[in-house]
């Protein structure tokens, strides 16, 4: 809106601002459709269920309920407050520096799995138990 209100001016932007907002919505809906399905798809079978898989694997046998369902907390509290902030977030500081703090946060997240999250990967649920209560 902001580059619009440059271009055209205050008042030529309000005046065409609605033939532009529905001139955008008018965009491929199938593309759109297409994407949102090969996100909800890849985020399947990657690190939504593996998320999980993974916390099962990590946490004592004595406590993993309780653990599981306290991470299961944390994670939903977090969704939660991105679905509340993101609409802010898009209208104060824009598209790019929206995603780019999310880019952030996501490589972050990534350098801290590779760098405290062991491979469990033919190890039974008692060999990473003295791994991981020994790492501590």
């Amino acid at each position: 809106k902001e580059a619009l209100s440059n271009a055209l001016g205050d008042d030529k932007a309000k005046q065409y601002e609605a033939i532009l907002v529905t001139a955008a919505a008018k965009m491929n809906s199938v593309l759109i459709l297409c994407g949102i399905l090969l996100f909800v798809s890849f985020y399947a079978v990657s690190i939504g269920p593996v998320m999980w898989v993974l916390f099962s694997e990590l946490f004592p046998n004595r406590i993993r309920g309780l653990a599981i369902s306290f991470v299961g907390l944390v994670n939903l509290t977090f969704a939660f407050l991105v679905q509340l902030v993101f609409p802010w977030q898009l209208s104060n500081l824009g598209n790019s520096l929206t995603f780019l703090l999310y880019a952030i946060f996501a490589i972050i997240g990534l350098l801290c799995i590779v760098a405290k999250v062991p491979e469990t990967k033919g190890k039974s649920l008692e060999e990473l138990e003295k791994l991981l209560v020994k790492s501590t």
